[in-house]
This record gives C-alpha cells, sequence and structure tokens, in this order.
C-alpha cells in the first residue's frame, strides 16, 4: 500500500498584536485619520507531512514560479520523503497552482519517480496539511515576533513540536473527510 505526502506553502503574518503608530503634526490634535498600521514581518513556508511525521521547512522568498517550485521539491521534497520514508514508494499530493502544474514539473515529478495524487479541479481543499498549520498558527498566538528572524524561529519552533501521532490522525482522517464530501454532495462540510 502507498503513503501520502501532503506538501502545501502556507503565508505567515501579518500578526494582530502589531503596534500602532500614531501621526500628527506638534500641536494638532489625534484624529483617526491619522491613525497608521505598522506592519509586521510575514513569510511564506513550504513544509511537507506524512504519517510518519513532518519534513524540514523552507522559508519561500519571492514569487513561487515552475523553476523555483521545483528548486524546493529538490531541495527540500526530495529530502523529506528520504526522511518520512526511506526506500518505500509513496504519493505526493499537491493542490492545482500554476507553479505546481505546470508541464515543466509535471516532467520533474517523472524524471525524479514521484508519483502525483490526481485531484480534480475545483474539488473541496480536504489536504489534511491544512489541518497542520493552523495548529501551527494556533501554537503561535502567544509569539510576540517583531523581527523576520523571531518570526522565522517561532514557526520552526512550532513545527518541530508537531508530533508524528497528531500527523497520523489527520492522515486517518482522510477516509472520513472524503466521505464527508460525498454524503454533503461536494458541498461545504467541517473539514
Amino acid at each position: 500500500m502507498q503513503k501520502f505526502a501532503f506538501i502545501r506553502k502556507k503565508y505567515f503574518g501579518p500578526l494582530s498584536n502589531s503596534p500602532v503608530l500614531l501621526l500628527c503634526s506638534p500641536g494638532q490634535a489625534l484624529l483617526p485619520l491619522f491613525l497608521v498600521q505598522k506592519h509586521t514581518p510575514s513569510v511564506m513556508v513550504w513544509g511537507a507531512m506524512s504519517a510518519a511525521g513532518v519534513g524540514p521547512l523552507c522559508f519561500i522568498k519571492g514569487r513561487v514560479n515552475a523553476a523555483s517550485y521545483q528548486e524546493i521539491l529538490e531541495h527540500f521534497m526530495l529530502p523529506s520523503a528520504e526522511k518520512l520514508y526511506g526506500d518505500e514508494d509513496f504519493v505526493f499530493q499537491h493542490d492545482l497552482a500554476p507553479a505546481h502544474s505546470a508541464k515543466t514539473t509535471g516532467k520533474w515529478y517523472t524524471d525524479h519517480g514521484i508519483i502525483v495524487l490526481n485531484w480534480p479541479a475545483n474539488s473541496p481543499d480536504l489536504n489534511p496539511i491544512e489541518n497542520l498549520w493552523d495548529i501551527v498558527k494556533r501554537k503561535l498566538r502567544d509569539a510576540r515576533p517583531n523581527t523576520l528572524d523571531e518570526l522565522k524561529a517561532a514557526i520552526e519552533a512550532s513545527w518541530a513540536s508537531i508530533t508524528p501521532q497528531q500527523c497520523h490522525r489527520l492522515i486517518a482522517s482522510m477516509p472520513r473527510r472524503i466521505e464527508a464530501v460525498i454524503s454533503a454532495k461536494g458541498f461545504p462540510t467541517k473539514y
């Protein structure tokens, strides 16, 4: 039986606890018009999970295109697969973002012998890694990062605290998720 790898990138930030700056001229009353929100750091992250646990994170700079996504696959997905599966076969799941579904990315999968889960367009997003990202975000609620490095460190610490048991429970929920979508005839479910 083949195992599944669930992969997704996620944005973190800006955080809700960001400070507020009040700007006004000397002697001028503070008016709501002069209220400016200071932007806190944000970051895009790529990560992988399986029933065996999580792989290393990749912090992404700039936009993701097919070439940069293939670099992420080369330097992060393949080592994650090695760590989580060893020599066992697995099926890779991702969404249908343009970089993921590009012809060159499809060729990359073929060249590397990676089997990709065929997932229909416009289908409900049942990928369990979305639930894992929610767990990571909940763990970050009490973090008060002021810099990009502090935010990255907080995300890494939260990610590192994810247990294989949490991942296994999320993966084991897939049959229930699919049954719920079938029962709801494609309409929203609790997942």
